[in-house]
């Protein structure tokens, strides 16, 4: 393959990405090149990625556990830690069971293709994560989207279909949107025509609910209302791994057919000492969560002032629409010279004509630091 000619035609469509080197542990200010940015572009939603307890219950579980596993959970890399936080998880998300998988699209691959295959058929939002998709056309079965947030065209895939074996698939949080998934009117619709539902609730995790549960907490939603739920612990838990919670039959089911989980190493047992610590934080310190949805009431006030395109997101994630990919690129460039790190979002990670900066707000901004990213963007508004 041409790989040279491909590259360029990339950079001539202003689609060309480029890797950030920090040298400085993630914050909200970051050291790149040399020049400490102000950040909002981490999905570390709560600030615990550098919280001092969770480093020193990771540093901790080295000392006593070591730096690896050594092998998969289903050799002998499954530690009592391990244990621990699939229970804790469990109880948080009011399921009966959660299985701990290496990354958040590892449980997506896992679950989808444990549970679907040929003769049955998957239906996915069109704007799912690509793990979600990759998932649904890696099962093998009958795949099919819908428009985004549209119950329609949903129905109208579930009224044509053939399949016994039916499996709706949604994010609970879209990671570029920011809007929730209409899971008040996904669940009926499942219940009608004898769907199961999966729920990647990645970005409202911590995040969404009185007490952090995330979207089913925010829809008042349990394991009997929605069956499958994957969660994720790099983002609003600042850690790493995820986990598919669920029925005790489910999770069984997994272990025994998931070729994602069976098939690599578990996680190492000092990440889930790190993980049960943001877990405790995010259950006893809802301040953080308050705090976080202050800061993002008060931008979505005052950037809808300064006439600026957002989308209809109650979550960290607030989209600016931009448009051009150009526009979103200078906009970041801007931002970037003033001393604010805001990326640029374009095709193929969106929509063509929706490139857009992602803004991304954590507990541990301030509102202070909020000021100067409206003041900034406000240079560039018409």
């Amino acid at each position: 393959m041409e790989f040279d000619s491909l590259l360029k035609q990339r950079q001539s469509e202003n689609r060309y990405r480029r890797r950030e080197n920090l040298s400085s542990a993630q914050d909200t200010h970051v050291v790149i090149d040399g020049k400490r940015l102000l950040s909002f572009c981490s999905n570390d939603y709560l600030g615990l990625a550098n919280d001092p307890s969770v480093i020193q219950a990771m540093v901790n579980a080295t000392q006593s556990w070591g730096v690896g596993s050594g092998a998969a959970h289903l050799i002998s890399g499954h530690s009592a830690l391990h244990h621990q936080l699939e229970q804790e998880i469990a109880e948080f998300t009011g399921r009966s069971r959660a299985l701990l998988f290496s990354t958040g699209y590892m449980a997506n691959l896992g679950v989808i293709t444990a549970l679907c295959g040929k003769g049955d058929l998957v239906v996915e939002d069109k704007l799912n994560h690509a793990s979600l998709i990759d998932g649904g056309l890696y099962s093998g079965a009958t795949f099919k989207r819908y428009r985004h947030a549209d119950m329609r065209h949903l129905e109208k895939i579930l009224i044509n279909a053939t399949q016994q074996q039916r499996l709706i698939v949604t994010d609970g949080v879209f990671s570029m949107d920011g809007d929730l998934a209409p899971l008040n009117e996904i669940m009926p619709l499942a219940q009608k025509y004898s769907a199961t539902v999966l729920v990647d609730d990645a970005h409202g995790l911590g995040v969404l609910g009185v007490q952090g549960g995330g979207v089913c907490e925010q829809f008042s939603l349990h394991e009997d209302d929605q069956p499958i739920l994957m969660g994720t612990l790099g983002k609003a838990f600042g850690v790493f791994g995820a986990f598919i919670a669920g029925s005790d039959s489910l999770i069984e089911w997994l272990i025994q057919q998931a070729r994602s989980y069976i098939y690599t190493t578990a996680l190492p047992s000092a990440l889930a000492a790190a993980s049960l610590e943001s877990l405790r934080i995010i259950r006893t310190e809802p301040q953080r969560r308050e705090h976080l949805h202050k800061l993002i009431q008060y931008f979505r006030e005052a950037a809808n002032a300064m006439g600026l395109q957002l989308l209809d997101s109650p979550s960290p994630i607030q989209p600016v629409i931009l448009g051009d990919e150009q526009i979103a690129l200078k906009w970041s460039q801007h931002l970037r010279d003033r001393g604010l790190l805001v990326k640029a979002i374009r095709p193929p990670t969106v929509p063509p004509g929706t490139s857009r900066l992602r803004i991304t707000f954590s507990a541990k901004h301030s509102l202070n630091d909020v000021k100067q990213l409206l003041e900034t963007m406000k240079e560039l508004c018409p």
